[in-house]
């Protein structure tokens, strides 16, 4: 089975959508079969990944979005439906794929939210509301064959990432040295092992293999540094203000997450004993670049409206997303 990565942090804009989409495209220029799915309502990473006429396809009736593929399951009308992912560039990157986004996904949260507690119990009817996210993105993964399966999460602690998180394998946390996210992660570790044991209630009470369902297991594989202001005389430092903050990262995710999950088999050690994966930092005027070509920074060229300083500076970014690239590279391997 592929390895199912969630990207996600209760504090929003940190940069996830933008981290997940460069480091997708990476791991498919190693030769991986890469499936990005979005499950956050806002579906900036399908705005990102596909033009609008696709992303309009995708929400029709017919159309193969997160939310078509769990509406009759929320209509209670049947189960899951069965509709390959979208290619995002079969000439330049043919092995990415994404489940599209959709803005009616948040409809889906209060359904989760209250079949939870009778999933628990048992109820063969509220378990598969709760794994039809679950269920789908492993068909869908088999559709396309994928090596690594990566879901963009919204900025919330709610239902709807409860059973997203309870359904991957793995989940990185993109954090920007600010005082918010430093105080998004206090309540992250305690709700992470309430979950995990709501999922263990559910599997303990449903016996069936012909219904699968999430283990509510999540490793956490680390935390990536983003959108940091760096000083103009180095690439390597960040500006004192956001250093302040950025020296009480390590820390802060120690104390909140490493602790309260390493008790429950759920954190990855790295060989260099550390948690932060990569720095990235704020790409300023680049990013409106990718966003219009619809592919990474390190990918765009003049070609794509680019100039003067700003061609070298993009083909250099792949610096910062690389190394990332090459830690997941060896979890991926490793399955």
């Amino acid at each position: 089975m592929p390895a199912i990565i969630s990207i996600f942090n209760n504090k929003g804009g940190v940069g996830k959508t933008t981290y997940m989409f460069h480091i997708a495209h990476l791991l498919e220029q190693s030769n991986k079969t890469v499936l990005m799915v979005d499950c956050d309502s806002q579906c900036n990473l399908t705005a990102y990944a596909l033009p609008e006429s696709n992303i309009e396809r995708s929400w029709s009736e017919r159309g193969n979005s997160i939310w078509r593929a769990i509406e009759p399951v929320y209509r209670s009308i049947g189960d899951i439906r069965q509709r390959g992912p979208s290619q995002i560039s079969p000439n330049s990157y043919p092995n990415l794929y994404i489940v599209p986004g959709d803005l009616l996904l948040s409809n889906y949260e209060d359904l989760l939210g209250d079949t939870w507690n009778s999933g628990r119990g048992g109820s063969e009817s509220s378990l598969r509301v709760q794994s039809a996210i679950y269920r789908y993105i492993n068909w869908a993964a088999n559709r396309v064959q994928a090596d690594v399966i990566m879901v963009d999460l919204g900025p919330n602690l709610g239902a709807l990432n409860r059973a997203v998180l309870g359904a991957s394998d793995y989940f990185i946390i993109p954090i920007s040295p600010d005082l918010f996210s430093i105080r998004g992660t206090e309540n992250l570790g305690s709700k992470l092992e309430a979950w995990r044991q709501g999922w263990e209630q559910c599997n303990d009470a449903w016996k069936d293999q012909s219904l699968a369902l999430p283990h509510g297991r999540p490793t956490f594989l680390g935390y990536v540094m983003q959108q940091h202001n760096i000083r103009e005389d180095s690439e390597e430092k960040m500006t004192k203000g956001w250093q302040i903050f950025g020296n009480r990262i390590e820390s802060a995710i120690q104390e909140n997450i490493v602790n309260r999950l390493a008790k429950l088999g759920q954190v990855h050690y790295w060989a260099d004993k550390t948690f932060n994966l990569g720095k990235i930092p704020n790409l300023h005027s680049l990013i409106p670049y990718s966003l219009e070509a619809k592919k990474p920074v390190f990918d765009c060229t003049s070609a794509d409206g680019l100039r003067g300083a700003h061609i070298s500076r993009a083909r250099d970014s792949v610096e910062y997303f690389e190394p990332i690239a090459q830690r997941l590279l060896t979890v991926i391997n490793s399955r």
